[in-house]
C-alpha cells in the first residue's frame, strides 16, 4: 500500500449521508487503495454503482474493520455505539456523524475551519457536528473571531432532507396528493409538511427546548470552545427538499460595523458573502445545495442587542451539515500527516 493511500469504509452507505460520501469521496479523490461499503444485514450484497464504479454493500458488524484505515459512520448513535469501539479496536480511526458521542470529553468535535487542531487530540474517534449547527458556525465563527460574541438567538429553517429518503418521497407525495385534489397522508412527521412548517426537530425535554435546538447551543459552545455562550435555539422542519437556513441575532462583546462584519465573512473560507439587498442578492436554499461553501447574507444591525448583528446562512445539510465536513476533516488530517496507513 502506498504510504497515501487507504482502505476506507463507510458504515450507514445505503442512507442519505452515505451515498453523498461516496459521491464525495470519488469527486474529490481521496486518497485511497480501496473503499468498502457496510450496512444493515438486510442490505448487504446490494450492488451501487457510482462515478463508472461498482461497490457491494457488506454487513456492518464486529470483525469487518480489520483492514480498514478510516471509517466515515453515517447509520445513527446506536450503530455508532454498537460499532465504533469495535473499529477503534481494530486499528481504524472512526469519523461518525452521530450525535451519541458528540459531547463526550475525550472526543473532538471538529469543524476544520474553526478548531482543527483538535483533531490531533483524538484517541481513535473524532465527532460531526450536527447540521445546523455546522451551518450556523460558518456564518457565525468569524463574526466571533472579529466582534467577540456574547450570546446568540437562532431559528432555524431545515430542510426534510435533514430526517432521511423517507421524509424527502413524503413531501413529494403529499405535494402531488394535493394538485390531485387527493387526502394528505403523513407518517414520517407529526403534522402534513407540505405547505406546512413544524417547529419540532427530535424530542422535547423538560425544559420545552427539543434535542435538535439543545444540540445546537452545547455544540456551538464545545466547537467555539466558548462554554459559558448564551444560546437560544428554536428548530424547525419546512416543506424544503435540501439545504438548511438560519436566521441569527447575535450580540457581541465589541462594537460592531457592517463594513467589518461583510469583510469578515467574506474572508472566511467556508463561506460566501451574498449580501446585496439593492438588487435582491442574498442565500437561498436552492442557491446553496450541493455547494461546498455556505451562503452569508441579510447582514443587518440588530435593533435588539447592543453590538448586535442579524444575519442569515443557507447551506448543504447533507455536505456541509454531515458528509463533506468529515470528509474535510479526513483530508485535513491526511495533508497534514496526522492520517496514515495501518501499513
Amino acid at each position: 500500500m502506498a504510504n497515501n493511500s487507504f482502505t476506507v469504509g463507510i458504515v450507514g452507505a445505503t442512507g442519505a449521508v452515505g451515498q453523498e460520501l461516496l459521491r464525495l469521496l470519488l469527486e474529490r479523490n481521496f486518497p485511497m487503495t480501496r473503499l468498502r461499503l457496510f450496512a444493515s444485514a438486510r442490505s448487504a450484497g446490494k450492488v451501487i454503482e457510482k462515478a463508472g464504479k461498482k461497490f457491494t454493500v457488506e454487513e456492518a458488524k464486529p470483525g469487518v474493520f480489520a483492514d480498514v484505515d478510516i471509517a466515515f459512520f453515517a447509520a445513527g448513535g446506536s450503530v455508532t455505539r454498537a460499532l465504533a469501539p469495535d473499529a477503534v479496536k481494530a486499528g481504524c480511526v472512526v469519523i461518525d456523524k452521530s450525535s451519541a458521542l458528540r459531547m463526550e470529553k475525550d472526543v473532538p468535535l471538529v469543524i476544520p475551519e474553526i478548531n482543527p487542531e483538535e483533531l490531533r487530540t483524538h484517541k481513535g474517534i473524532i465527532a460531526n457536528p450536527n447540521c445546523s449547527t455546522a451551518v450556523m458556525l460558518m456564518g457565525l465563527w468569524p463574526l466571533h473571531q472579529k466582534f467577540g460574541l456574547k450570546r446568540v438567538i437562532v431559528s432555524t429553517y431545515q430542510s426534510v432532507s435533514g430526517t432521511g429518503a423517507e421524509a424527502v418521497r413524503e413531501l413529494a407525495d403529499q405535494i402531488q396528493a394535493h394538485v390531485a385534489g387527493q387526502p394528505i397522508v403523513h407518517k414520517v412527521y407529526p403534522y402534513q409538511i407540505a405547505f406546512n412548517c413544524i417547529p419540532h426537530i427530535d424530542s422535547f425535554g423538560s425544559d420545552g427546548y427539543t434535542g435538535e435546538e439543545s444540540k445546537m447551543a452545547q455544540e456551538s459552545r464545545k466547537i467555539m470552545g466558548l462554554p459559558n455562550l448564551k444560546v437560544s435555539a428554536t428548530t424547525v422542519r419546512v416543506p424544503v427538499v435540501r439545504a438548511h437556513s438560519i436566521s441569527v441575532c447575535a450580540e457581541f462583546e465589541r462594537p460592531v460595523n457592517l463594513a467589518e462584519a461583510r469583510a469578515a465573512v467574506a474572508a472566511f473560507p467556508g463561506a460566501e458573502l451574498v449580501d446585496d439587498t439593492a438588487n435582491k442578492r442574498y442565500p437561498t436554499p436552492l442557491d446553496f445545495a450541493e455547494k461546498v461553501k455556505c451562503g452569508v447574507g441579510r447582514l443587518r444591525i440588530d435593533t435588539a442587542f447592543d453590538n448586535g448583528l442579524s444575519f442569515w446562512v443557507s447551506g448543504d445539510n447533507l455536505w456541509k451539515g454531515a458528509a463533506l465536513n468529515a470528509l474535510q476533516n479526513a483530508e485535513l488530517m491526511v495533508q497534514k500527516g496526522w492520517l496514515k496507513p495501518k501499513a
